[in-house]
């Protein structure tokens, strides 16, 4: 009904009546599954305007879900193996698509130690120009982030021999230089065979 109606996060959603008419269902089962929307923060109640959508980019819905998916190990890894191919594949697009403008920036940015790791690849993920790897690898972000892992202090020559290899339009160098920055051995991040 959000696809068929063009709504976005801060439009109104139709009232309970409505919704309740629309859905063929009782008005209590709208209230309940309103009330539910509204825990897991997609929705806000305004008292005298109505019920809208909420911007849920957030990570509260993130958080809630991880409580309860990342319990196991299995799945703790998968987070981080997704995380990791996402970005490597990223790299391999900015190679392609990233300007010397763009990496010129992000070398100053990454010189004056303006950047942590998540604005770095974000920048890296926002200039390989692919907004589903984007939004994936948001997602994943947050759900890793969520597991309050002992953060890793990253050398800022990592980013930069990394950055020089995408200048270089070198893969080999920068997958290389990713793998030296995450600490991944070669055979855990050869995404060729997959």
């Amino acid at each position: 009904m959000i696809t068929a109606d063009g709504l976005k996060s801060g439009d109104k959603i139709p009232s309970e009546r409505e919704l309740s008419e629309r859905l063929n269902v009782g008005r209590s089962s709208v209230r309940e599954a309103l009330r539910a929307l509204e825990l897991l923060g997609l929705i806000e109640t305004r008292r005298g305007e109505g019920t809208f959508i909420r911007d849920f980019r957030g990570n509260q819905l993130v958080q809630l879900l991880s409580t309860f998916i990342l319990q196991d190990e299995k799945a703790k890894q998968d987070v981080f193996e997704t995380k990791n191919l996402i970005e490597m594949d990223c790299l391999r697009l900015a190679i392609q698509r990233m300007g010397k403008e763009s990496i010129l920036k992000l070398i100053e940015k990454v010189k004056s130690g303006q950047l942590d790791d998540d604005e770095f690849f974000y920048r890296i993920i926002e200039n390989a120009d692919n907004h589903l790897f984007l939004r994936m690898w948001l997602i994943l972000k947050d759900y890793y982030n969520s597991l309050h892992l002992r953060k890793v202090e990253y050398k800022r020559e990592d980013y930069l021999i990394l950055l020089e290899a995408l200048a270089e339009k070198n893969e080999q160098k920068a997958l290389s230089a990713y793998r030296n920055l995450r600490k991944l051995s070669s055979l855990a991040t050869n995404t060729n065979k997959i």
